[in-house]
């Protein structure tokens, strides 16, 4: 099976691995379908090319004829065939961006590969940074990044395990001295792991549950993180001794990895707080057992003898303190001498039983502890130089992961915080019906609660069902603290947050729970962030206001005070584009950042802003280093915190070298642009105020022609439900958590990840891009200065220009002849008709107006290697397309449920996400 594609010479050798992978999947196809399975395959394949090149409607009527008249079980085969397709083709194109960054690492030190962290670093020294202005920027320098498991990745990790293995033999394939007999041995194993892919099920039987999605998310942590974080960490330090000798550097642990799985409860009645418990055990007893795991390897590489060097003192008294302890007579290695591996033994056995016995580690602090009393002595006898960087990188570890392994946020609906504290005021007597009382009442007591240090909660009083676990939430994050450390909880979250109240909501039950504390003397004890989660249009515009009153307010200010003075405000990108448009809400998003960092800078508060990013590009998804380039220039020294969800863990993480390039890009982008921002004006802007004009009322037009469709329309909820796989997608298994918040069928209940999956799968992806055009084109429209201002703001801002990349993108990725088939799924000609229409105009106006302000003749023309797997892809998603719409139309007629026909779509539904790489 070949690919239609662009060329690109810089793909050649993605093309061959291409070719060589359809080559084997043929073969497959042949030896389990028979060549009536490979020819049907090979009929539809190159119909879709030939259409895809020049597009004629007797070839496609043909190709429509040809799917229709498809039976099974041969009908499913062919759905497996295209979709296995595109996990051989990610599994292609994830090891070319390996063999690109090897390339780079080939050539003499003049060439420099783009975004990398060397790259960065010779800029500042072009630029004449200095270092104490670079230690400065190193010192305050913070890159949060959290993993969630929504959506979570529609492929299972069984088929994720197969692709990591098939990139790692075309790696391997790749090497220069590779003789014929290995050349045959690596392609006989490529041959067998595309046969187990084919022969392995692509669908989850079951709904994982959240400790399910808790060990997946585990996986990348115990496969590539724990090494690539440190590895980041020692890049900074290397390319900064390279390019400033002169100069001794000291790197802090910027970048680190949290995670919300085991923790978001909003709308997730499976988080329990017991849940949360045993993900917090999970989590160390991963980290435990990585730390132990090298501590074996250091025990066997740190062989020194006394007889060959002298060691300190302090290691010999550490020795003394603990060998009875933990080292038996009757053991013979290691040695006397070799003292260094019996401290690493006497290490091993405490890490054991860390958690479990008062002998074990009871913090990371103290294992950190007697890794510095060993590299102390090491550094009394090995070369100052030539730095022992293994034992180093075990610091950096334990530094970065402590016994927590990742920060655990949790997140909650604010009407849940309410509901409970109603029904405890009044158990009390403090307030009949809190809940029913104006905000300025709701503040009023619950400061005067805040500052009365008597406990509200009645020992034997009975709650229900949902305030008692409210109530165990937060008594389990105080035992946390106390068996974990406090960096294993430090953010609660509060989603839906719309007033004041909801935030001190939080704090009363943190009170109750001993997280935060007033004794009587009038000392406070907080120990727990309190974030809240802007995330609708109406939402974002109130931010500032809702935060400057809780500043002014004594009793939080004395809260934040506790915590340094820091403020974590959480910004969503999911429900705000559904409720405004994604132009709209991305220009609010950042609006509200410049205003809220604004007000918080008279306060003295530093802020950090937590970014809750989709995957999908409806969702404010898009690569790691532009969405940190995209954020106000001045809030890039606050720290930088953002999601990174399920659906492109894989794609990011799955591969150590694709980690590292990952997170290499990002740290690049973040050291110049806080360099940039610290030599800039106190401002440190890097915008126009006519910039700002011209978007707010680009933005307005945008919200008013989308706000027209989606709420406007009173047909546009039954198009969307009929036109797109939504109801079908509920059946995938991919996520714990249920489609809806409320099972009441309204479009403010549905969730921004359905919302996106459905119109991902329809070819439509309109929360992409829809309403972006007209905001664009109005403006443009008001003459020709118009015009030339929006492609000065596409060279110039890089806000403006994530954001015109991210709609072409979209645009590419949709197709809107394709999506004309799913208007056979409206039962009602008209309406489809009409909204069609609606969207096809604005869809060509969208992508005439992009090309104006780049102009390019194509969409991503200056991205071509992204460009080119769009077109490598796309003749390979159209026969799921047309499978889908044909299997959901019989699905519907079935009075009965019918499996088999499920099964079919939810194979289609899982080919083209791994097709286009989006769920939702």
């Amino acid at each position: 099976m070949a690919a239609d594609l662009k060329l690109n010479d810089s793909s050649l050798p993605l093309r061959r691995d291409v070719k060589l992978l359809g080559k084997i999947l043929g073969e497959i196809l042949v030896n389990h379908g028979g060549l009536e399975l490979f020819d049907k395959v090979e009929k539809i394949r190159l119909m879709c090319k030939t259409l895809r090149t020049d597009f004629d409607q007797e070839i496609y009527d043909a190709l429509k004829e040809e799917i229709s008249g498809i039976n099974p079980p041969m009908r499913k085969q062919v759905i497996r065939a295209f979709s296995m397709y595109f996990h051989l083709i990610n599994a292609a194109e994830q090891n070319h961006r390996i063999r690109r960054r090897r390339h780079y690492h080939l050539q003499d030190d003049s060439v420099v590969q783009p975004a990398s962290i060397e790259s960065a670093v010779v800029a500042l020294k072009e630029n004449n940074i200095k270092e104490d202005r670079i230690q400065n920027i190193l010192d305050t320098l913070s890159l949060e990044l959290v993993i969630t498991a929504h959506p979570t990745e529609a492929t299972k990790r069984s088929i994720l395990e197969i692709q990591q293995r098939i990139a790692v033999i075309l790696k391997n394939l790749d090497h220069p001295l590779l003789t014929n007999r290995e050349q045959k041995k690596l392609e006989e194993s490529l041959f067998n792991e595309v046969t187990i892919l084919w022969q392995t099920d692509e669908l989850r039987h079951h709904k994982p549950t959240v400790l399910d999605e808790v060990r997946n998310g585990l996986y990348y942590f115990d496969q590539t993180l724990f090494d690539v974080l440190p590895e980041i960490h020692q890049e900074v330090a290397n390319c900064l001794e390279k390019n400033y000798s002169q100069s001794s550097w000291e790197v802090p642990n910027f970048l680190r990895f949290g995670s919300w799985i085991g923790g978001d409860r909003d709308g997730n009645p499976n988080v329990t707080h017991d849940v949360t418990w045993e993900t917090l055990e999970r989590q160390r007893r991963l980290v435990l057992k990585k730390y132990k795991n090298v501590l074996v390897d250091l025990m066997k590489r740190y062989s020194h003898s006394t007889t060959r060097v002298e060691v300190s003192e302090e290691l010999l008294a550490f020795l003394e303190s603990k060998e009875d302890l933990f080292l038996s007579e009757e053991k013979i290695w290691p040695v006397k001498t070799e003292v260094y591996r019996r401290a690493f033994a006497i290490m091993i056995e405490r890490v054991k039983q860390a958690g479990k016995s008062d002998l074990g580690y009871q913090s990371a602090e103290e294992l950190l502890e007697d890794l510095s009393i060993i590299n102390r002595s090491l550094n009394q006898h090995h070369p100052a130089a030539h730095e022992l960087k293994t034992i180093q990188k075990l610091i950096r570890q334990v530094q970065l992961f402590g016994f927590h392994l990742a920060t655990l946020d949790i997140r909650n609906h604010s009407g849940e915080h309410e509901a409970a504290i109603t029904e405890i005021l009044r158990k009390v007597r403090l307030s009949e019906n809190y809940a029913l009382l104006s905000e300025d009442e709701k503040v009023e007591i619950l400061q005067k609660v805040l500052l009365d240090p008597r406990p509200l909660l009645l020992l034997n009083e009975d709650y229900s069902a949902e305030t008692q676990e409210m109530i165990k939430v937060f008594q389990m994050i105080k035992k946390a603290h106390d068996e974990f450390g406090k960096r294993s909880i430090s953010v609660y979250l509060v989603s839906m947050t719309k007033s004041p109240s909801d935030l001190l909501e939080v704090l009363v039950l943190a009170k109750e729970a001993g997280i935060y504390r007033l004794h009587a003397d009038g000392i406070l004890e907080s120990h727990l962030h309190v974030a809240p989660l802007l995330e609708t249009i109406d939402d974002l515009s109130a931010g500032p206001k809702i935060m400057e009153t809780l500043f002014e307010m004594p009793v939080y200010r004395n809260h934040l005070q506790i915590l340094g003075d820091q403020q974590e405000i959480m910004l969503g990108y999911s429900d705000g584009s559904k409720d405004g448009g994604t132009l709209t809400a991305n220009w609010k998003l950042y609006k509200a950042q410049i205003e809220i960092h604004e007000m918080a800078k008279r306060y003295q508060i530093a802020l950090k802003f937590f970014h809750g990013r989709g995957g999908s590009l409806g969702r404010g998804g898009g690569p790691l280093n532009k969405s940190i380039l995209s954020k106000p220039a001045e809030t890039i020294g606050d720290g930088v915190k953002i999601t990174e969800q399920g659906e492109v863990l894989s794609s990011r993480y799955l591969l150590e070298d694709i980690a590292y390039r990952s997170l290499e890009q990002a740290t690049s982008t973040l050291l110049l642009a806080a360099a940039h921002v610290s030599k800039e004006s106190a401002h440190g802007q890097l915008r126009e105020p006519d910039w700002e004009e011209a978007i707010e009322e680009i933005s307005a037009a945008a919200l008013a022609k989308y706000q027209s469709l989606v709420f406007g329309d009173p047909d546009f909820l039954t198009y969307f439900t009929e036109a797109t796989p939504l109801r079908e997608l509920g059946d995938l298994n991919i996520g714990s958590r249920p489609m809806s918040r409320k099972n009441r069928g309204r479009f403010e209940d549905l969730r921004a990840i359905p919302w996106v999956f459905a119109w991902t799968q329809s070819r439509q992806l309109l929360p992409a891009w829809y309403a972006a055009g007209t905001g664009l084109a109005s403006f443009a429209s008001k003459g020709n200065q118009n015009l030339q201002q929006l492609q000065e703001m596409y060279v110039k801002w890089p806000f403006f220009q994530s954001t015109i990349d991210n709609l072409q993108m979209a645009l590419m990725k949709a197709d809107i002849t394709t999506a004309k088939e799913y208007l056979t799924l409206v039962e009602d000609p008209a309406i489809a008709e009409r909204i069609f229409n609606n969207i096809h105009e604005e869809f060509e106006r969208t992508k005439d107006i992009l090309l104006q302000i780049t102009g390019d003749n194509e969409l991503l023309d200056h991205t071509p290697n992204i460009q080119e797997s769009v077109y490598r892809r796309n003749p390979y998603v159209d026969p799921l397309n047309f499978l889908q719409v044909e299997l959901i139309k019989e699905l519907r007629k079935q009075d009965e449920p019918n499996d088999e026909l499920l099964t079919e779509v939810l194979l289609t539904i899982s080919g083209i996400s791994a097709g286009l790489r989006n769920t939702g």
